[in-house]
């Protein structure tokens, strides 16, 4: 039986690139260990350029890669409105993309958006998806109205934050804020406040990301908690995992961008969590419900919070979830009995599905006829 041809994207514009290139070769490892596909790999630069198959390896390999940027921008003609892709075109014909770009492109629906218009399948949300869920402020708006529940917010822009002093944010929100730019992932532009001093530090620091930032209600005494989904319209969860900090019980410490992906060593990590049978059952539903809200498909990471009173908060999605080895979205699975290979080939199994259940979806027009134009007063 012929092989169905992946191609793997990785890499991208955001801050997370570097974290990306982890995540791909754990993917890639699995794909290649399933024996099922044959698989072509793409690296897209921080300049956004998707690079041809013979760089992206090398890339992938962790070779320094801006010379290999270097070298392949110098070979292509820049003028070319389509340079910026064209590297596809050496890859040969594919039955299915597998993005594993974090953050921008692979999580705003931007690639989601190219596969759509290339009509080929792709592992995870669609752009809608992807999209809506990235956005943390519409995510929150959606969670509120579908009645799960999440911490107390505002949403600022640079005019609005003027208005909002300090005494104001405490009298809505509590003395302890989290200052998130709405649109970013994995602690980028995220800062804890618990003074005026602070909270005008982080306004500036997030707002260097995005003209919309997120003001929220911390939890406090809380662990934070995660879990795994998985599938199209019936997505099943992992065991829940929790992780903790030294301190962070008493709000003085949280899980940052350090902690996600260079040192986790001070990280207290607990798969299944311990936790009461009806809190268990109630973040599973919850990620699940908010799954099926954010129209997601494939794979995702619900992350929430649960304070002092073991009382869930869904903190937010994460629709492209980081694949290193030290990613706990890894874990939560293998302790789930789905290991990394069956996990892959699951995961490309849900992406054909679901282009083919969107391929019977009628888009026929009615030919326009003679234009006949009412009178107008």
């Amino acid at each position: 039986m012929t092989k169905k041809h992946v191609a793997l994207l990785f890499g991208g514009n955001s801050s997370e690139h570097d974290v990306s290139k982890r995540s791909a070769q754990n993917f890639y490892d699995a794909i290649k260990a399933t024996g099922k596909y044959e698989i072509t790999v793409f690296a897209i630069a921080q300049n956004g350029y998707f690079l041809d198959p013979e760089s992206s390896n090398r890339v992938l390999a962790l070779e320094d890669e801006q010379p290999i940027v270097d070298a392949y921008m110098a070979k292509i003609d820049t003028t070319d409105p389509l340079a910026r892709i064209s590297a596809l075109s050496e890859g040969g014909d594919f039955d299915i993309f597998f993005p594993v770009v974090h953050g921008n492109l692979g999580e705003d629906g931007t690639l989601q958006g190219l596969f759509k218009l290339l009509n080929k399948p792709y592992v995870g949300a669609p752009l809608r998806g992807h999209a809506v869920s990235f956005d943390k402020a519409m995510t929150k708006e959606l969670l509120t109205v579908n009645g799960i529940r999440n911490t107390k917010y505002v949403v600022l822009d640079p005019k609005t934050a003027k208005e909002w002093t300090w005494e104001k944010v405490v009298a809505a929100l509590g003395d302890i804020v989290f200052v998130k730019a709405a649109n970013q992932g994995s602690s980028v532009g995220i800062s804890r406040a618990k003074n005026a001093v602070e909270f005008e530090a982080a306004l500036s620091d997030s707002f260097q990301y995005d003209y919309k930032v997120l003001v929220e209600q911390a939890v406090k005494g809380s662990r934070e908690l995660e879990v795994g989904v998985i599938g199209n319209e019936e997505p099943i969860v992992s065991e829940i995992g929790a992780h903790t900090l030294p301190n962070q019980g008493s709000g003085d410490a949280w899980y940052d961008y350090n902690n996600k992906f260079v040192d986790n060593s001070d990280v207290l990590f607990e798969i299944p969590a311990k936790l009461p049978e009806s809190v268990t059952n109630e973040v599973k539903d919850m990620a699940i419900q908010a799954y099926k809200v954010l129209n997601l498909r494939g794979e995702a990471r619900m992350d929430f919070l649960l304070d002092e009173n073991n009382v869930s908060y869904l903190g937010e999605p994460n629709t492209l979830p980081g694949f290193t080895n030290m990613s706990l979205f890894k874990r939560l699975w293998d302790y789930s009995d789905i290991d990394n290979v069956k996990l892959v080939d699951m995961l490309i199994t849900y992406g054909f599905a679901e282009f083919e259940k969107n391929a019977q979806l009628s888009y026929q027009f009615v030919t326009l006829g003679e234009e006949k134009i009412g009178k107008f007063n």
